[in-house]
C-alpha cells in the first residue's frame, strides 16, 4: 500500500493470512528491528478465526525506507497503520504488538474513536526503561556484511538472547526472516540503518513515561511480560493492571525482552484473550 509522510510517499508491505472477506481482522506489528514474518506461527494459529494482517513497518522488511530518517518514529508509524486499516476497509481491529509494535498500538488505541477494539501489548508499556534503550542502541544501526547465514545467526543469537530459549531451527528462522542477500552473495540485515539516527538523537536522560497515553486507552487490554524483561518492569506491569484500561497481565518465566510468540504456550495466552 502507499502511505504519505512529510517527505513524500512510501510503500508499506504487509502479509495476509486467512479469509480475505473475514470482517474480524487482527493486526500484528513487530519490534524495532524485526519484521512481519515474526508472526508466522501466531498468524497460522489464528487464521481460521481472523483475517490476520502483518505489516513490515516503514524502513523494515519489504517496505520502503523513508526519505527523511528523522520520521522513523511512532507518529509516522501510527499514520501508516491508520492507512492500513482504511485499506482493509474495516471499522475495528484487534491488535497484537511486540515492543515497538506495542507502543504503536498504545498510541493508536489512545486516540478518540480508535479502531482498536482489543489490544495485546507484548513486553512494552507506558514506562520504557532507559537501560533497555541503551542496550538496544548499542547495536542498532550496525550494517555488517555477513559471509553466511551461519555468521549472521551468531549475531542474532547474541543480540536476541533475551528472547529466551529457542531450538536451533527457531533461531535459524529468526535469522533468515531478517536477512537480505547482497549482490556479492553476502548477507545484511533487512532494515534501514538510519532508523538509529532518531533513536539515538532522542535518547532520554531517564526512563520514558507515557502514562497519559495509557490512561486514555479504553479497550480490553492484555499485557505480556517476560519475567526477566529489562524494558518493562514488574512494577510498571502491575500498575498497568490498576489504571487506564486495567489490563490483564501474563508473565512468562525464563524470558526477557521480548517474547517471540513462536511457542504454543505463548500463542495460547494471546488466543484465549482475543477470543474471550
Amino acid at each position: 500500500m502507499q502511505c504519505a509522510s512529510a517527505a513524500g510517499l512510501h510503500r508499506v508491505a504487509y502479509l495476509e493470512w486467512g479469509e480475505p472477506a473475514n470482517p474480524r481482522v487482527l493486526v500484528c506489528v513487530h519490534g524495532l528491528t524485526r519484521c512481519a514474518r515474526d508472526f508466522d506461527n501466531l498468524a497460522r494459529a489464528l487464521s481460521e478465526r481472523y483475517r490476520v494482517v502483518c505489516p513490515d513497518v516503514a524502513g523494515r522488511g519489504d517496505s520502503d525506507w523513508l526519505a527523511d530518517p528523522m520520521l522513523y518514529a511512532v507518529p509516522q508509524y501510527v499514520s501508516d497503520m491508520v492507512t492500513l486499516i482504511a485499506r482493509l476497509d474495516v471499522e475495528q481491529v484487534h491488535w497484537v504488538g511486540t515492543s515497538m509494535g506495542a507502543l504503536i498500538g498504545m498510541a493508536l488505541a489512545a486516540q478518540k474513536d480508535s479502531p482498536v477494539a482489543r489490544l495485546v501489548l507484548n513486553d512494552a508499556g507506558p514506562v520504557i526503561a532507559k537501560a533497555a534503550l541503551e542496550r538496544i542502541g548499542a547495536y542498532l544501526g550496525a550494517a555488517p556484511a555477513f559471509p553466511s547465514i551461519e555468521a549472521a545467526e551468531q549475531v542474532v543469537r547474541a543480540t536476541s538472547a533475551p528472547f529466551g530459549p529457542h531450538t536451533d531451527a527457531e533461531w535459524r528462522f529468526l535469522t533468515e526472516v531478517v536477512l537480505r542477500q547482497n549482490p556479492d552473495g553476502s548477507y545484511r540485515f533487512h532494515y534501514d540503518p538510519k532508523i538509529a539516527e532518531p533513536y539515538r538523537k532522542q535518547m532520554p536522560e531517564k526512563d520514558v513515561e507515557l502514562w497519559p497515553v495509557w490512561d486514555a486507552i479504553r479497550c480490553p487490554t492484555l499485557v505480556i511480560r517476560g519475567a526477566q524483561s529489562d524494558l518493562l518492569s514488574k512494577a510498571t506491569a502491575e500498575q498497568m493492571t490498576q489504571r487506564g484500561p486495567k489490563a490483564k497481565l501474563a508473565e512468562l518465566p525464563g524470558v526477557g525482552h521480548a517474547p517471540t510468540l513462536l511457542h504454543e504456550d505463548q500463542i495460547r495466552i494471546v488466543r484465549e484473550f482475543l477470543l474471550s
